[in-house]
């Protein structure tokens, strides 16, 4: 009897190690997702002050509750156009190297998990900047879905002008 315990136990902790949380966001009509493990916050549009110099994916910096945060604008950082409704971009938090950066998105979607083996590698197809960033994709019912590699996304040397 202590066996099938223990054997039930050792599954369900192998089935939660296959399984990923990703916190999901919309750019550009595309679904995204990050590890949600990295995710500090999430913030409903902010006040961004514009850093003069500064790369074309840097929007600026904000105020989180006294912590200075710099702001990555993720669709100019894609190579993507920018935002037709300017201004209401949500923040979803990361911290990289000790500092906090704010990854400004579309929307923000919800938490999904994901088993391990649905993620696969990049297709050949996928543009070389989206490829830089991406860890993976999953193929979902209606649509992909892009698992982010964040720490790339703070390797400006490589970012879309």
């Amino acid at each position: 009897m202590n066996t099938s315990i223990e054997t039930s136990r050792s599954q369900a902790r192998s089935d939660d190690m296959d399984t990923k949380e990703f916190a999901t966001m919309s750019i550009a009509g595309q679904l995204f997702g990050i590890p949600v493990l990295q995710v500090q916050d999430v913030l409903s549009p902010q006040r961004i002050a514009r850093i003069p110099m500064a790369p074309p994916c840097v929007a600026g910096v904000l105020n989180l509750r006294g912590r200075i945060v710099t702001a990555i604008d993720v669709r100019r950082r894609l190579g993507l156009p920018k935002s037709v409704s300017a201004g209401t971009e949500m923040s979803i938090v990361v911290e990289y190297n000790g500092e906090l950066y704010s990854l400004l998105v579309d929307e923000v979607g919800e938490v999904m998990e994901c088993r391990s083996d649905r993620i696969g590698p990049n297709p050949p197809t996928l543009d070389p900047v989206w490829q830089e960033i991406s860890k993976g994709i999953v193929q979902l019912e209606d649509r992909l879905l892009v698992i982010l590699h964040v720490q790339r996304l703070f390797d400006l040397a490589h970012a879309a002008a």
